[in-house]
């Protein structure tokens, strides 16, 4: 007669019924542990926010202006005035956290300074969007600040950039030539070419006053420095534009519907792209800030053909691509993830 197993000496070879019954046990991976965890670069979040926050917001204040000036011949002074008053309500914000409207005495000169800055920048640029299109102003402004924007900081801050930012820097400039240089070739002689001249040139020392106070900018460190260079823009703003507004330009009352919503939009989409500009030129290189900021050009080119029923000849096509793969290569070389252990250098 055969001998009979125990059930435990089988039950390598068979399901047992018990273990059928009972529910398994959740498959859950392991946590891993703190030291392994990855979490985005600084770099990386001012990049992607200089990208998303500033870049794409700063590409629809260019063709609202234009479409502002179509309807009602605002001149620029008059934009700037009113993108100054929609901004000075911030110096509330800074009075009930209780800090100094001016910012702190040790840093107020630089602060004013960076304020007067962007308050030039600016009005070169709302100046340069009524004279030549929209897409071709912001091509030029973006390009000349990222270039002085390298220039500068490695000759005042002594900052290296890697082979594959260099590369992205040369492939958004050449990206920015393939879009300029065509369009100078084809300059009217007269008062329009003259007008258009001007435009380009305004558009350049715009992006050189804007780069200037990047720089300036990351100078100061202080709590509550985005809201005060804010403050000091609108405050630097009216002081500039309301007595040169009725010196030099004709103030101009909007009757129509369009002209009001354009200018609210572009009060709203401005100080947006402006704190966010500021945030990330404190986290990544300003020339790879200005960089990335090239996307306005592109965002800038399809309102411009899409909505102002603008030409956009096939080299802006062309270098709008160029700028993209260059926008690619900077943000694909800065995404990277770091220990959450470590400290990042």
């Amino acid at each position: 007669m055969p001998r009979l197993l125990p059930p435990q000496a089988d039950s390598h070879l068979y399901f047992n019924i018990a273990d059928l019954t009972q529910p398994s046990p959740p498959s859950t991976p392991p946590s891993l542990p703190a030291s392994q965890r990855c979490r985005l670069s600084d770099a990386t979040k001012g990049l992607l926010v200089a990208l998303l926050g500033g870049g794409l917001p700063a590409g629809l204040v260019g063709a609202l202006l234009r479409m502002a000036y179509r309807a009602s011949h605002l001149p620029s002074l008059e934009l700037l005035t009113f993108r100054c008053l929609f901004h000075l309500p911030i110096g509330v914000l800074l009075k009930l956290h209780g800090d100094p409207l001016l910012g702190p005495p040790e840093v107020r000169g630089r602060a004013c300074l960076h304020a007067l800055l962007h308050v030039l920048s600016i009005g070169c640029a709302y100046s340069a969007f009524q004279m030549v299109p929209a897409g071709n102003a912001a091509t030029v402004r973006k390009g000349s600040s990222t270039l002085c924007s390298a220039l500068l900081a490695l000759c005042l801050e002594s900052q290296s950039l890697s082979g594959y930012d260099w590369c992205g820097l040369l492939g958004s400039t050449l990206g920015l030539i393939i879009i300029v240089v065509p369009g100078l070739g084809m300059l009217k002689e007269g008062t329009t070419g003259l007008s258009i001249a001007i435009g380009y040139v305004l558009a350049f020392l715009g992006g050189l006053a804007l780069s200037l106070g990047l720089l300036v900018y990351r100078s100061l460190n202080f709590p509550s420095r985005i809201p005060t260079v804010v403050f000091l823009f609108s405050l630097m703003g009216l002081m500039v534009s309301v007595p040169g507004l009725f010196v030099l330009q004709r103030p101009v009352l909007p009757k129509d519907p369009l002209t009001w919503s354009c200018m609210g939009a572009v009060g709203i989409l401005a100080l947006a792209s402006f704190v966010c500009v500021s945030y990330a030129v404190t986290k990544a290189h300003p020339a790879l800030v200005c960089a990335v900021l090239h996307s306005e050009v592109v965002v800038a080119l399809m309102l411009q053909y899409y909505v102002l029923s603008e030409t956009v000849a096939p080299s802006d096509i062309v270098g709008a691509g160029v700028i993209l793969g260059s926008i690619a290569i900077i943000t694909a070389q800065n995404l990277r993830c770091e220990r959450e252990g470590q400290v990042e250098e």
